[in-house]
């Protein structure tokens, strides 16, 4: 009699698509499998073990222990039987007395002697091969082997099924990285169209406001007043808009050595500091070695937040600053506004603001934190804030040292 050549379970079409869909085959071998084929070699005393996946016309191995090839025809394959009854383990204590495998060339070449399989059932309940224990004489399994090998299968299912989160989870990472791509090139090339038209409307408003002046009126003065602000928000909104966007870029600078105190004077002449604002630097002046461009923006935003959002009469920042071997550690500390408690989960999230309007009467657009917190944590750190509603707010945040992005 020859051998029994495996039947197509009823379900086969269902079993193939839910078998493709791991996207497993004909991946390369991994420490993780390949260390369950080895336990389950050694556990049940055989010199064989593999992790087999039953596709079309073949068996395909993901994992093999004492076995050199990667794939064998379906009608030679032992597995291919061992999913017509998935429920249940496939023993064969001696395959050349067993009329489905005694002619099969994998028992006539000594190969397969003695077999036992778990199938793998994933969670839809189809059998997408097994894993399985081979040795070259007869041999039987007892109870605890048989526990054991039912344990390690389930595990490689649970492996199947991680692989495929992590997957999925990289083609979305892949599509979300490409679109926020587009947003970028979105929001460069449109606030740089729009930054010309607003300069125009700017200096229109001035030549025209000083060509009719002596026709003016209080309420047209004011009207004229209130396009020139206008403009002027909507640039801020502009600039920072690229600056969200191009912070990405600006976190790829490499470290340089500077003084903290330097870079502090250079911001403080940008912000153009009034005297009814004093900004106390720490007193050691500390050299850092750290991507200097970065922190040049997270103190910028920071420290003009502080000005801007003060209703004191006279404005003080504290800066502070510490480090161990791994981090510098900063602190803004001001008199200002504050920050409502219900708020301050939430100001670091983009067009999230916390105050109503600032110190001039304008409202925030509420990305400078959201920007600030991007960097800090692209340069290996964290931030916290901390306020106490109309009397200060604090601003902590960390960076690495010798920051690589």
């Amino acid at each position: 009699m020859k051998m029994i050549v495996p039947a197509f379970p009823v379900n086969e079409d269902f079993r193939i698509e839910a078998l493709k869909s791991l996207n497993i085959l004909d991946t390369k071998s991994e420490d993780k499998f390949d260390e369950i084929t080895a336990l389950a070699a050694y556990l049940c005393d055989t010199e064989i073990a593999l992790i087999s996946l039953v596709d079309n016309d073949r068996e395909w191995f993901k994992s093999s222990y004492g076995f050199s090839t990667t794939e064998i025809p379906r009608k030679h394959s032992f597995c291919a039987h061992a999913i017509l009854e998935p429920d249940t383990p496939l023993i064969v204590n001696d395959a050349r007395t067993d009329e489905r495998f005694h002619d099969n060339p994998l028992t006539l070449n000594g190969t397969v002697i003695f077999y036992a399989s778990i199938a793998l059932i994933d969670k839809n309940g189809f059998a997408l091969g097994t894993l399985c224990v081979i040795d070259r004489q007869p041999k039987e399994l007892s109870d605890k082997q048989l526990e054991a090998l039912k344990s390690l299968a389930h595990q490689v299912v649970i492996l199947f099924e991680l692989n495929k989160k992590n997957d999925d989870l990289k083609k979305v990472e892949d599509k979300l990285r490409k679109r926020n791509e587009s947003l970028k090139e979105f929001a460069r090339v449109i606030s740089h169209d729009l930054k010309m038209p607003l300069a125009n409307v700017i200096t229109t408003s001035d030549l025209l406001k000083l060509k009719l002046a002596n026709n003016l009126d209080k309420e047209t003065s004011e009207y004229f007043e209130y396009i020139k602000q206008s403009s002027f928000s909507m640039s801020d909104y502009i600039n920072d808009v690229l600056d969200h966007y191009e912070s990405d870029s600006l976190a790829q600078n490499k470290p340089e050595l500077f003084k903290l105190n330097h870079l502090l004077r250079e911001i403080a002449e940008l912000l153009s500091i009034k005297p009814d604002c004093t900004i106390n630097f720490p007193e050691s002046n500390p050299a850092l070695n750290c991507n200097k461009s970065a922190l040049k923006q997270i103190f910028f935003n920071l420290i003009g937040n502080s000005i801007k959002y003060n209703d004191k009469e006279h404005i003080i920042i504290d800066i502070e600053h510490t480090e161990d071997n791994i981090f510098y550690f900063f602190k803004i500390t001001d008199n200002g506004m504050g920050i409502p408690d219900n708020q301050i989960d939430s100001i670091f999230e983009l067009f999230t603001t916390a105050n109503g309007t600032d110190r001039s009467g304008n409202k925030g657009n509420g990305i400078g934190l959201s920007t600030v917190k991007k960097l800090v944590e692209t340069l290996g750190g964290c931030i916290k804030v901390k306020s106490d509603l109309g009397v200060q707010t604090s601003f902590n945040f960390s960076i690495k040292k010798q920051t690589k992005i």
